[in-house]
């Protein structure tokens, strides 16, 4: 549980968490529930979801970047003048 409160403080500032946060919660009470019941079925659905979150998650962070990356891009001067000194 610790891990994932520290992997949420770093993507705070990514993704609104409070809006996700019932539903990962809600996901986790359930994989508690199948492990205590021994439903290896139920633990394996619950964790394949929890994977589709965090590549859908990754995905998000990826796109950030490559947006972030096409803005700048423009910023980036083509020429440097000799000697590696900007204007």
């Amino acid at each position: 549980m610790a891990r994932i409160r520290t992997v949420a403080a770093a993507l705070r500032p990514l993704l609104p968490l409070h809006l996700v946060r019932p539903a990962v919660e809600y996901r986790l009470v359930k994989l508690r529930a199948a492990r205590e019941s021994g439903d290896r079925g139920a633990i394996s659905i619950e964790l394949a979801l929890a994977v589709i979150v965090l590549v859908a998650i990754a995905g998000t962070v990826v796109y950030a970047i490559t947006q972030l990356g096409q803005k700048v891009q423009g910023n980036i001067q083509k020429d440097v003048p000799a000697g590696g000194t900007a204007p």
